[in-house]
Parts: C-alpha cells; sequence; structure tokens
C-alpha cells in the first residue's frame, strides 16, 4: 500500500479493493465468509442435497447458537442454510436413541436399511475412548471412500471421484476428530508429523511475552475465553496463554528434532491422545491468530500492504475490528463453533504455513484444490487436508512414490 497522506494513491487502494472483491466473488462466495451466520465454514449450497442421515459416525452437525450477521458486502458472499453451519462432536456415551432420531428423521439417500443398522450397533458398542481418539489410524483412501460414500447420487459420485483424485497423491487418510476444534487439530497434526526444525517465529525471545505484552495495550483482551473458563483476572489470563505458548514450542522442538520418521509419526499420535496437552495446544494456536489480525489490522490502518484475506476478515460487521474478532468469532472456536473459510487464511498466516486443501465436493472445478493464502510465501512449509464440506477436515498420509519424485 502507498502512504496514506496521498489522497490519490489512497483513491487508487480504495479502487483496487474494490476491484480486488470483485475479482474474488467467484472463490469467496462458496469458500465462505458466510453473510447470515457465525458458525464453522459453511458447506456449498449444493451440499443441501445430503439428508440428515448422511453424516457419518461421530460428526452430527446443528446451528451454532451465535449472534446473526445483519449486513455484509453483497458482492463477496452467499446466503447459506443456517441449520448446517456447525458441527458438533458426538460423544458415544450419548443415548442411542438420540443417533437414531438423528438417522431415521429423513430417508436415507446412500444406504440400505441393513446398513443403517449395522452403523447403529456399532455407534452403540463401540467404546467411548476408541471414539475419543484425536486422529485415528490410517485407513486405504479408496476403501475409506467405498465405505463412507456407496450411493448413486450425484453427490457420491462426486466425492468418490475427488477421492480418486486425492488416491493419485496419497496411499492413506486419517480421519480426525469431528468436534469444532477439528480444522487447527488436522493443521497442527500435519505440521508436527513432517516438522523437522522449529520455526523461526516460535524461536523469537519475545515469543512467550506475547500474552503480557498485548494484555498491555489492549484491555478488551482480559475477556478472551480460555477452555471454556470464564471470569478469569488478566494476570490470570497472561499466565496462562504463557504457559500454552510455551508448550507448543517445546513440543514442536521435541517432535522436529526426531530424525526417525517412525518414532516422530509415534511422538505426534501420543500427543494427540494427550486431551489436556492437546487442546492446550489449540489455544495457543487461537491467540497467535489474534495476534495476527491485530498486527494486520494495523498494517492496514498505516497504510501498509496487507494480503486481501485482511479486507475480507474485517469486512463483516462481526469483525470490523480484532476486538470484534475475538468476542464473535474466536472466543467460539472449539466451543459453539469451527473455523469460517476467511479464517483458515488467518491460521496459515499465524503458522506461516501454507494449508492445501482437497475439497472434494468441488471436484472438477478449479477449486478443487484450494491453497490457503493462495498466494503463499515460497518458503513457507505446505500441509495438506481435506473436506468434504469445508466444515469438517481429513488427514491424508503416505504420499505416493511417483508424486514424490
Amino acid at each position: 500500500m502507498t502512504d496514506p497522506t496521498s489522497l490519490s494513491a489512497g483513491a487508487e487502494q480504495t479502487q483496487k479493493k474494490e476491484s480486488v472483491a470483485v475479482q474474488l466473488m467467484k472463490h469467496e462466495k462458496e469458500v465462505g465468509v458466510p453473510s447470515n451466520e457465525l458458525g464453522s465454514a459453511n458447506t456449498a449450497t449444493d451440499q443441501k442435497e445430503q439428508s440428515t442421515s448422511e453424516i457419518r459416525k461421530d460428526y452430527v452437525y446443528g446451528s451454532t447458537g451465535r449472534p446473526k450477521k445483519t449486513t455484509m458486502i453483497k458482492s463477496l458472499v452467499t446466503d447459506q442454510d443456517a441449520s448446517r453451519n456447525c458441527e458438533l462432536y458426538l460423544p458415544v456415551s450419548s443415548n442411542c436413541s438420540a443417533v437414531e432420531s438423528s438417522e431415521d428423521s429423513e430417508e436415507d439417500m446412500y444406504r440400505d436399511a441393513e446398513e443403517i443398522e449395522r452403523e447403529k450397533i456399532l455407534l452403540c458398542e463401540t467404546s467411548s475412548s476408541e471414539y475419543k481418539l484425536s486422529v485415528a489410524p490410517e485407513m486405504d483412501v479408496m476403501e475409506y471412500c467405498r465405505k463412507e460414500w456407496r450411493g448413486n447420487t450425484p453427490v457420491a459420485k462426486r466425492m468418490r471421484k475427488g477421492y480418486e483424485a486425492v488416491a493419485q497423491k496419497f496411499a492413506s487418510i486419517r480421519r480426525v476428530r469431528g468436534d469444532n476444534y477439528c480444522a487447527l487439530r488436522a493443521t497442527l497434526f500435519q505440521a508436527l508429523s513432517q516438522a523437522t526444525q522449529l520455526p523461526s517465529w516460535l524461536r523469537s525471545e519475545d515469543f512467550t511475552m506475547l500474552p503480557e505484552d498485548l494484555l498491555s495495550k489492549y484491555d478488551w483482551i482480559k475477556h478472551w475465553q480460555l477452555k471454556q473458563k470464564l471470569g478469569r483476572k488478566m494476570g490470570e489470563i497472561s499466565d496462562e496463554i504463557k504457559e500454552y505458548l510455551i508448550l507448543l514450542r517445546k513440543k514442536w522442538k521435541n517432535i522436529s528434532e526426531i530424525k526417525d520418521p517412525i518414532e516422530k509419526q509415534e511422538a505426534c499420535d501420543k500427543l494427540f491422545k494427550n486431551e489436556e496437552e492437546e487442546y492446550s495446544l489449540y489455544e495457543a494456536l487461537k491467540f497467535l491468530m489474534l495476534n495476527t489480525a491485530i498486527e494486520l489490522y494495523n498494517d492496514d490502518k498505516n497504510g501498509r500492504r496487507v494480503p486481501v484475506f485482511s479486507w475480507l476478515l474485517f469486512a463483516r460487521d462481526t469483525s470490523s475490528n480484532p476486538c470484534q474478532l475475538m468476542h464473535n468469532h474466536l472466543n467460539h472456536i472449539g466451543h459453539s463453533g469451527g473455523l469460517e473459510q476467511v479464517e483458515m487464511f488467518l491460521l496459515a498466516y499465524a503458522l506461516r504455513y501454507t494449508i492445501q486443501v482437497y475439497r472434494l465436493y468441488k471436484y472438477s472445478t478449479d477449486e478443487f484444490i484450494t491453497l490457503y493464502p493462495n498466494d503463499p510465501e515460497e518458503d513457507w512449509p505446505v500441509v495438506t487436508l481435506i473436506t468434504e464440506d469445508d466444515r469438517h477436515y481429513n488427514i491424508p498420509v503416505r504420499m505416493c512414490q511417483e508424486t514424490m519424485l
């Protein structure tokens, strides 16, 4: 961006924003800066073909309960179905009748009655510890696809084609636990699994002082919500977030120093079975996202160049500044909602990683493989995820040898 004191440059910048916004319409209208809801990243219109009974096992979707938006830049977004706006984790300990009512509420478009009944029995009999696995064991990509998408509807056919394309690059898939942390979980798991060194931003001496520094500048951060615990004092919030950041650096350093790939994978699996540490790491990531948002917001206000997604992030009437972003979005992640599409960009910038996503419902379009950000830095590492609906994310693993070569 140019010097904000220059009137002509300011006009040029405004014109550029409007131009880019129009150009982004095609990409963003289904990617999802939703106009009506504050829930997790939304499924596109063609996903509404799916019935409630399509949702697999431990993934149940409902409304977020967050406040609704009223106005928006209409050229950038499209309205989405509020009832399909959020994903919730269904513990196996829940009464099986709840699962039955969910699956029986509409005609199943993909499986016969015998298959549905087998799934109900499996869901009720499986131990709760197994269903609390954050990242499930590996499974062949096409075997997983055949298990999940057996019908002949247009949606099922598109998904199978998408998985076939993924299988050209990756041999296996690992299912990620379907709570509202799944985007953070999948991204962090992939980043740690392939880490070979501690990122420069984690090596910074000022890294652990970040909570104290931000709280001294922005009093509203005292309302940061930590793992569903409210009413903290400012000092307590600062100390606890500092502990999370120290833990993130420690775990990243320890795993990156493991040379043997099998041992590295075992260390990652062990970490993501430790619920207390795992969720502490997600809180650290959320705070890093807030810090990145503050930096981008201030850069834009001071006339410095910012990535295009930053304009979209603060164009929402629910996040016109970092304070609103925290209250209406970041505080809800992991509790009542997941990451929206524009927040996937924010996560990528916070970690300085490129997040590559196979968006299976976009198969045969130029958005089938989406990058967050779409103009990444050349030296940023790349992690790869899979999504069927822009709400839940799984992990492809074991890159095929041809692809590696």
